[in-house]
């Protein structure tokens, strides 16, 4: 849509790792374009998730969780969700708990940037009675001049609507940034490298989730039969996570592998026969090469 009267805007979400973040993106845009899990740092790179109704649209910014991270990789996780904040028209900060230490680390960079930040108490469905989500609410008074709180959750789609009611009105005139269709602009092997990447989390314990990388090494679309043959190479940092990894006789990797297929044929709606690998690089996430390499350049 490019009419004069068109509205947009863009806004990052950020907060500490598992809170919510990319379930939320996720609901907004009743599609999957950000994998999800129990375990922190479960997003690695900024994701644009673009929301169009009407006359508006909006273009979200799922960024990692904010966290003083140790080796090299999750300092450059860091730094993609820090600078984020300085590239967006408002922010949207989701919490799932009373303000802390760990809160107020991420309220510091709020400061120096002029732009509406909407509180977002995520996982409301969890708490026992709204005297709890009421204490929640209050732990984070006079800590920052919020533009507004909103008790959601994103899991379960509650109060989503008031929060982008509310965003919709602050946004000024402007084009639409995106074809009113598009919902990301990741490409197709990013998507199927991160449905990968989120079996693993799934399936693996401890450090193993963490020390992974997917990287599609090829793509053969099949006419005949019309399939897509997905070969994916799996980085781990050492041989005892490639063994914990591929399982007894293969079959962690092979549930891995089966689950990820699934969702990429729905995703994709295309039939999808996939082949995983495994192969060891010892410390990679503290080896500016292989980030680069392994796609976590600077953004």
């Amino acid at each position: 849509m490019t009419s004069n009267n068109t509205k947009s805007g863009f806004g990052a979400i950020v907060g500490r790792p598992n809170v919510g973040k990319s379930t939320l993106i996720n609901q907004i845009l009743k599609d999957k374009i950000a994998i999800t899990s129990n375990k922190p740092q479960t997003t690695r790179h900024r994701i644009s998730g673009i929301y169009t109704k009407g006359n508006n649209q909006i273009v979200f910014l799922d960024t990692p969780g904010m966290h003083k991270g140790k080796d090299l990789l999750n300092k450059r996780i860091d730094k993609i969700a820090v600078s984020s904040l300085k590239e967006v028209d408002f922010v949207i900060f989701v919490v799932d708990k009373a303000y802390s230490l760990a809160e107020s680390y991420i309220i510091e960079y709020f400061n120096s940037i002029k732009i509406p930040v909407f509180l977002v108490i995520n996982k409301i469905d969890l708490l026992p009675n709204k005297s709890a989500i009421d204490e929640i609410i209050i732990s984070y008074l006079g800590k920052y001049d919020f533009k507004g709180v909103y008790p959601i959750s994103a899991s379960n789609d509650t109060n989503i609507n008031y929060l982008l009611d509310d965003i919709t009105n602050i946004l000024e005139d402007g084009p639409f940034y995106y074809p009113e269709e598009v919902k990301t602009d990741q490409t197709e092997q990013t998507l199927m490298a991160e449905f990968i990447r989120e079996k693993i989390l799934y399936y693996t314990e401890e450090e193993v989730p963490h020390a992974t990388a997917v990287i599609i090494e090829s793509l053969n679309y099949n006419k005949k039969y019309k399939t897509l043959d997905v070969t994916a190479l799996i980085i781990v940092e050492r041989d005892s996570q490639k063994g914990i990894l591929i399982g007894k006789n293969g079959s962690k990797l092979k549930q891995i592998g089966t689950d990820a297929r699934l969702d990429i044929n729905k995703k994709f709606d295309l039939k999808v026969h996939l082949t995983l690998w495994v192969k060891v690089k010892k410390d990679w996430r503290n080896r500016e090469s292989e980030l680069i390499r392994y796609g976590y350049g600077n953004e």
